[in-house]
């Protein structure tokens, strides 16, 4: 039976065994990250050999209304001659590529541009690499956000806080108990809560959560990231986040894992499956603003590419296809723009992080 566990299963076991159940947090940290056996480190989980498919690998519409909108906004920045364009998590570099070839047509933009990366796995770097090559664009590569220079910068991050750790706690009768990774009677993994409540929780949670029935699940992330986001665009600069999950405080248990384009259960073969958990863009929004900058949105997706044009520029690529190829575009457009409960554009949410004195960004002037 133990042979047949992965070796970041072993690592857990061991880990428990020494110090007791473990967080989800911290669970989900070492599935995703762990240096030797982490999902993250030692693949290119991305396309249709891989575990999940992006929105930049579903059309190049994504990376080049992007790469518009950042070029709008270094006009609004006045135009610096040397700008930081940062990317948090860059998959296969197939957005960045597409949104810098498309911001080429503004004057000035590409020739003002250092690029830097934040990636932490090495297998990804090297796909990165050749990938934006061809750019010709200076390019430095880092572990986090807080290693990327200081100055005027633009920051763009698709589908990356939902890869961010996050913690649940579970309402009982005496209050609220974290939920840790144990291992069961029969040997296998569960979820159960920690038998002693988090002091003080209740009174550090959204007022209007406090009093949930017993069984509710809250989540949180660590603010550490929306911290420095907005610290960073507070003076000159602007940050842009699209990714899954809810506009406002909520509750729920969201945590979920991805392997081979299907879900499965996330304490199943650890490091072998994306584990990823809705982002709470409300939360996000209010750590960014306490460090002074100023938040735009959060909006739908879908909301986001109808104003960048995206019927446009469906129309004028689909002019100049052949029929299968038109086919395929109509396609993409329509998954990323969808409604309902599970569309890509209903889901999907992106706000806007930027020094105040930026004023209204553009796409997000009369959007809220």
């Amino acid at each position: 039976m133990a042979d047949a566990r992965s070796p970041l299963e072993n690592e857990i076991r061991r880990l428990i065994g020494i110090a007791g159940p473990m967080p989800i947090a911290e669970y989900m940290r070492l599935c995703l990250t762990h240096p030797q056996h982490g999902y993250y480190i030692n693949r290119d989980p991305l396309g249709a050999g891989g575990d999940f498919v992006t929105s930049p690998e579903i059309s190049q519409m994504f990376g080049e209304l992007i790469g518009l909108w950042m070029a709008a906004v270094w006009r609004q920045m006045g135009s610096p001659e040397n700008v930081r364009i940062v990317e948090l998590g860059p998959g296969r570099g197939t957005m960045m590529h597409d949104a810098l070839r498309a911001a080429k047509v503004v004057d000035g933009f590409r020739e003002a541009i250092v690029l830097h990366l934040v990636e932490i796995s090495p297998a990804l770097r090297q796909v990165q690499e050749r990938r934006l090559q061809e750019l010709d664009t200076p390019t430095a590569w880092h572990d986090k956000l807080e290693d990327v220079p200081g100055g005027p910068g633009i920051i763009i991050a698709n589908e990356f806080i939902d890869a961010l750790p996050v913690h649940q706690a579970v309402k009982q009768s005496d209050g609220w108990h974290e939920r840790v990774i144990d291992i069961g009677p029969d040997g296998n993994f569960v979820i159960a809560a920690a038998p002693d409540p988090l002091p003080f929780f209740a009174t550090s949670m959204p007022r209007g959560l406090r009093n949930a029935p017993e069984g509710a699940i809250y989540e949180w992330r660590d603010d550490g990231i929306a911290l420095e986001l907005g610290r960073r665009v507070r003076s000159n600069g602007a940050a842009l986040i699209i990714d899954y999950g809810h506009a406002h405080y909520g509750l729920g248990d969201t945590l979920q894992a991805v392997a081979g384009h299907s879900f499965t259960d996330p304490l199943r073969a650890p490091g072998n499956a994306d584990l990823t958990a809705h982002v709470d863009f409300e939360a996000l929004g209010q750590s960014a603003e306490s460090m002074g900058a100023r938040i735009h949105g959060p909006v739908r997706q879908r909301d986001l590419f109808l104003r960048l044009g995206i019927e446009k520029r469906a129309a004028a690529l689909k002019a100049g296809a052949a029929r299968n190829k038109a086919a395929e575009i109509e396609i993409a457009f329509s998954r990323l723009i969808a409604d309902g409960a599970r569309g890509m554009g209903e889901l999907f949410k992106a706000i806007a992080i930027a020094a105040p004195e930026l004023g209204a960004l553009p796409v997000f002037e009369d959007l809220s």
